[in-house]
């Protein structure tokens, strides 16, 4: 079951939060902020709110204020804000949408307006979050698509240049896939990748990436070194060996690579990885290989070259 989105009420009268809680109530999450610091606190905490109604006249930061420190911040500039005050100019309301307010209501608070509004941007919200999870994620399996791969890995990758994070990028090959697709037909074929991508996604750390980068190749982005990445993905070449969806023997070739801030570029990367499943096939496939220098053989059907 979905969970309710969350609405942040932010007024310093205590009248005025309990009427527009009591506005939403049953239809949203609520949470209360008596002031602009309290409002800053909770949107920039887990779970964030999805829309906020935010007073303009408070003592310490005034609506304005806290507004442009929402929206100067990429973690909270997409939250909604819906100012609702008793500056009722013209003037009062282009500034509040110039700001970056989707809407602006004034007091005094009448709840079926407040409710209507709120419920109209909520929907748009839906929508838009719909649309960003498509534009994000590959349609037929799930997971994320090369496009969202390609923003993250830049993302990543200067936090390896800058901070030397470790992170290893994995790239893997279905084996003999088109045997499948011939055998049987894509739409089995279609029912395999929906299983391995299904297994790959639930065998990774939440702070992994798991994408499908076209056909029967999918990349992971691992924040960890090269040794313990190949040890996970060696546990993760035997489940798919065992997985036989529609009782189809399925195995997979994988190549990793260890970024550095001396080899942070994603293609270049990317063309390692690739280099790697090569070797995989060709010593027999269903194995893994470690694009590296020097670096001792893990045990199994692990190797480097």
């Amino acid at each position: 079951m979905m969970e309710p989105y969350t609405v942040l009420v932010v007024d310093d009268v205590k009248t005025n939060l309990m009427i527009m809680g009591q506005s939403l109530k049953g239809l949203y999450q609520i949470l209360e902020a008596s002031s602009g610091a309290q409002c800053l606190k909770l949107a920039r905490s887990e779970p964030q709110p999805d829309l906020i109604l935010l007073d303009v006249v408070m003592p310490d930061l005034d609506g304005y204020e806290v507004c442009r420190a929402l929206k100067s911040d990429p973690a909270t500039a997409e939250i909604p804000i819906i100012f609702v005050t008793g500056k009722d100019s013209d003037e009062d309301e282009q500034y509040g949408l110039e700001l970056g307010a989707v809407d602006y209501i004034t007091k005094p608070i009448r709840p079926a307006i407040v409710r209507a509004r709120v419920c109209a941007h909520i929907q748009l919200k839906q929508q838009r979050d719909r649309l960003q999870s498509m534009a994000m994620h590959d349609q037929l399996t799930g997971l994320y698509n090369r496009h969202f791969l390609i923003e993250c890995a830049s993302q990543r990758l200067a936090r390896v240049a800058r901070h030397r994070n470790p992170m290893t990028l994995v790239l893997m090959d279905v084996d003999h896939f088109k045997r499948v697709n011939d055998n049987y037909g894509h739409h089995v074929g279609d029912k395999v990748l929906i299983e391995v991508a299904r297994l790959l996604s639930t065998n990774m750390r939440r702070e992994d990436v798991v994408a499908r980068l076209g056909g029967e190749e999918f990349v992971m982005l691992m924040d960890c070194s090269l040794d313990n990445a190949a040890a996970k993905v060696e546990h993760l070449r035997h489940l798919l060996e065992a997985l036989e969806p529609d009782g189809i023997k399925v195995t997979g070739s994988f190549g990793l690579v260890e970024a550095s801030p001396y080899n942070a570029d994603f293609s270049h990367l990317l063309v390692l990885a690739d280099d790697g499943v090569y070797r995989a096939k060709t010593q027999g496939r269903n194995c893994v290989v470690c694009h590296r220098a020097e670096a001792p053989a893990l045990r199994g059907k692990v190797s480097t070259d």
